[in-house]
């Protein structure tokens, strides 16, 4: 199915309040993060739905589906890669790593990296040289550090906690409250999974992060503890 045909499918399940609701959530006002992001008015259930219907649109019409001004088509275009993924061979998930990798001036809000990025980049770098990531964590582009940040969570799943640690060391003095949220929640991700590994790493670091992140990361823990870290003395 081509691009073309796919959008009209969408722009049938248009809703304009949901659209107006979603310019705001997704901060789109001049200034903000999603400025200029354009939205047809699709819950994120019903996108899904969708995906099954399209799994087989060859890789240069989700490209084109990518490449669309709406929000919601973008984010079918990812979803469509990350089944494709799921169900390829090696040399169709590297090509789908690398279309990734050299769209990601399209993956721009936080949403569209968040559905995507522990599902292709993280399993394509599982047991490979993982540099990329420690780059695009440098990066001045907010969307990849936050994609690098996000991929960690596919190894914290698996109880595998080093990229993540280190990427949010990386980050801990980033100056945008999505990367205080996103280190934050990988951090509770990873203290869900092992609190001693997560409180090793706020013992070093929580004078020093962000309130948003340190609210993040420690939502999960007994009320006593967490308001003794907000106030900074926590147990040792």
């Amino acid at each position: 199915m081509t691009a073309k045909t796919i959008s009209n499918i969408l722009k049938g399940l248009a809703n304009p309040s949901i659209a107006e609701h979603s310019q705001r959530f997704f901060k789109t006002g001049k200034g903000e993060y999603g400025e200029g992001d354009r939205f047809l008015g699709i819950r994120v259930p019903v996108l899904r739905s969708q995906v099954k219907k399209f799994k087989n649109t060859p890789q240069h019409e989700v490209i084109q589906l990518l490449h669309s001004p709406f929000h919601e088509e973008r984010l079918l275009a990812l979803l469509l890669f990350v089944e494709q993924f799921k169900k390829g061979d090696f040399k169709e998930k590297t090509a789908i790593f690398h279309l990734y990798l050299q769209h990601i001036p399209y993956i721009n809000n936080w949403d569209l990296v968040d559905s995507s990025a522990h599902h292709i980049v993280g399993p394509y770098l599982d047991q490979k040289d993982r540099g990329i990531l420690y780059d695009l964590a440098q990066s001045e582009n907010l969307w990849e550090r936050r994609i690098a940040m996000m991929s960690t969570f596919y190894w914290i799943r698996k109880n595998e906690f080093d990229d993540g640690l280190k990427i949010a060391d990386l980050l801990i003095g980033d100056r945008e409250e999505l990367i205080h949220k996103a280190v934050g929640w990988m951090l509770r991700e990873i203290g869900k999974r092992n609190r001693a590994v997560e409180k090793s790493f706020l013992k070093k670091h929580y004078r020093n992060m962000p309130r948003t992140m340190l609210r993040y990361a420690i939502e999960r823990f007994p009320e006593q503890e967490r308001q003794l870290y907000l106030k900074g003395m926590p147990l040792e």
